[in-house]
């Protein structure tokens, strides 16, 4: 089976509404595919090494490769040579453009929970993080407790905003919050002193810098502040398509190809495999 790539050209607002093989209540992903030749897959675009635009605008990432792996895995269940259209999304937008059909995959970085998955669904983890901060390192900050009469940019509907949030409210105090649309702007306000840190997931920060202008000014500080298992999102109650994407995974996770994969795009960042990861590729290489 093969597959083409195409970039999205129009910008899709939150607001949409929900395609009429949803709306009408018939019908899953693998049909709306099927019917089109098309998947649209929802893509960050600074979430590095994850999902990213690369030099020529492409996206790329640890998981954009996943997903094209369930990408072929859908083209081979169809029988069906697919167009890929590309659509960028961002804290914001991503669920609900999951939640009302405009996008059949999210390849990106997001949190597993389950409040999530009152809306949407996940496959199995390709990643575990959690929330730290990125700071210059001579702010003098060194923990979420060095906050105080600091500002911090933390981006808007992620767990990280609501960890840092509960964090300051919880120690009683006085932080400024710039709220931003996502992690190149948060890297922005940090680069050019609008705050004195950004928050995220550790390894997205570790992603931030090694695209700095100037790495070696920054640091990654502190204690994690949440559990952050990352896996790719895919619609409720879609159980067919669903299983295809985890019948692709496991075979990646069973193969070893997972290894190299990881290897690729977390090596240049010098960031091994955590124990706890290996175990959830183990979990998620259920045999046929």
């Amino acid at each position: 089976m093969s597959f083409k790539k195409v970039l999205a050209t129009a910008t899709v607002a939150l607001g949409l509404s929900t395609p009429a093989v949803f709306a009408e209540g018939h019908g899953g992903t693998l049909d709306k595919i099927a019917a089109s030749g098309e998947i649209v897959i929802g893509h960050r675009e600074s979430s590095v090494p994850f999902s990213y635009l690369d030099e020529n605008q492409q996206a790329v990432g640890y998981s954009i490769d996943l997903c094209m792996k369930i990408v072929e895995a859908v083209s081979a269940e169809l029988d069906k040579e697919l167009t890929i259209k590309y659509v960028p999304v961002n804290p914001k937008t991503r669920i609900a453009l999951m939640a009302n059909g405009t996008i059949d995959l999210e390849c990106g970085s997001t949190t597993n929970n389950l409040t999530r998955q009152q809306q949407v669904e996940y496959l199995p983890t390709t990643f575990v993080t959690g929330t730290k901060i990125l700071t210059r390192k001579d702010s003098g900050i060194n923990s979420v407790a060095d906050l105080e009469g600091k500002a911090i940019a933390l981006a808007q509907g992620t767990t990280n905003e609501r960890a840092i949030m509960a964090a300051v409210e919880a120690a009683g105090m006085d932080v400024k919050i710039l709220p931003v649309r996502d992690h190149a702007e948060g890297m922005l306000s940090l680069e050019t002193d609008r705050v004195d840190a950004y928050a995220t997931d550790h390894i997205l920060l570790f992603g931030l810098i090694s695209k700095s202008k100037t790495p070696d000014d920054f640091a990654v500080v502190g204690d994690f502040l949440s559990f952050d298992p990352y896996a790719l999102m895919v619609r409720r109650d879609d159980s067919a398509f669903e299983l295809v994407g985890k019948k692709a995974l496991a075979e990646v996770f069973r193969s070893g190809e997972i290894d190299a994969i990881y290897a690729k795009w977390f090596d240049p960042l010098g960031v091994p495999a955590d124990p706890l990861l290996k175990a959830a590729f183990q979990l998620g290489a259920l045999p046929e």
